[in-house]
């Protein structure tokens, strides 16, 4: 999929794409706008991080660390982002902040603002095990369930085999994350750690030790799979930036990188597409209950079954 940062929603003749200051001269931008530019959009992502999170409710998020080199500084920005799933399946930017390399303490503070702000917790939370966005929301969001990113994981097992063991490893990790069932990923599992974990146990506790929060997708509609198996919708989003900033060796600054980081998915979000099935979400959010991907029939004897669609 190509990065989202290049479609632009506004067709307003006189608005300067937000990316142009942010990648290099070559925008024909003076001093003087870019400037003008960084300071007005940092006034706009100030009232985005301040505004009320009551009226909005996001059933799944997206979270991650990206890290964006600063030319005038010796360290990187870790930008602290989110992105959510509301119950209507539309998908947008929830938060966006300045962490501490991606520290427990950053996120949770960050967690702590939104649910100040009005913020449900999500019924599901998607990331990098590495993050300690997890210590964080099991303090603010204790309700939240967890779902590790495959395309983290599947680096880290590989980043512990020889790589005349990728090709294989990398099918037979395929078996799990795109199986049928929970029970033929948990079965796909075992073989995994039967083949693989004789020789290389590291690269098998990669994936025992984690296989709970590895497979939680299986517990939803099928046709959210795709998009809760992966970080995807930050990573695509970040893919330029990460690319562009290798050129231009990153923003002047710290607020510029925030405010044109903040820009750039501002733009971006506005050819999102929502999810497959976005009529599934609200039912996530009322608790309905998934076999196989498939809605199970309402058992009017449960509590809140007669909220379940049959």
């Amino acid at each position: 999929m190509l990065p989202l940062l290049y479609l632009h929603g506004l067709s307003s003749g006189d608005f300067t794409p937000p990316w142009r200051g942010f990648f290099g001269s070559a925008a024909g931008l003076s001093p003087a706008t870019v400037t003008r530019l960084t300071a007005q959009w940092q006034d706009e992502a100030r009232v985005f991080n301040a505004r009320s999170l009551a009226e909005v409710d996001y059933v799944y998020l997206w979270v991650d660390g990206i890290h964006v080199k600063v030319r005038l500084e010796s360290d990187k920005i870790c930008l602290l982002v989110m992105i959510g799933v509301r119950a209507d399946g539309t998908k947008e930017l929830v938060a966006l902040a300045d962490g501490f390399r991606e520290s427990s303490e950053s996120w949770a503070d960050l967690l702590r603002d939104c649910k100040r702000r009005g913020m449900r917790a999500p019924v599901l939370a998607v990331g990098d095990g590495a993050l300690g966005f997890w210590k964080a929301v099991r303090d603010v969001f204790p309700a939240t369930r967890e779902q590790r990113c495959w395309f983290h994981k599947i680096a880290n097992v590989l980043a512990a085999l020889p790589k005349s063991a990728h090709p294989g490893a990398k099918k037979a990790l395929a078996e799990i994350w795109n199986a049928e069932s929970k029970d033929h990923a948990a079965r796909a599992a075992a073989s995994f750690v039967a083949e693989y974990g004789g020789k290389w146990p590291k690269a098998a506790a990669k994936i025992t030790d984690d296989l709970d929060v590895l497979l939680a997708f299986y517990d939803y509609p099928g046709e959210h799979w795709i998009h809760l198996r992966t970080t995807n919708p930050i990573e695509s989003t970040f893919a330029t930036v990460r690319l562009r900033q290798r050129v231009t060796k990153g923003p002047g600054s710290r607020a510029a990188g925030i405010a044109m980081a903040f820009k750039l998915i501002q733009s971006a979000q506005r050819r999102w597409r929502a999810v497959n099935a976005p009529h599934l979400v609200a039912l996530v959010r009322a608790g309905a209950r998934f076999d196989k991907g498939v809605l199970l029939e309402r058992d009017d004897d449960q509590p809140g079954g007669d909220q379940l669609a049959s």
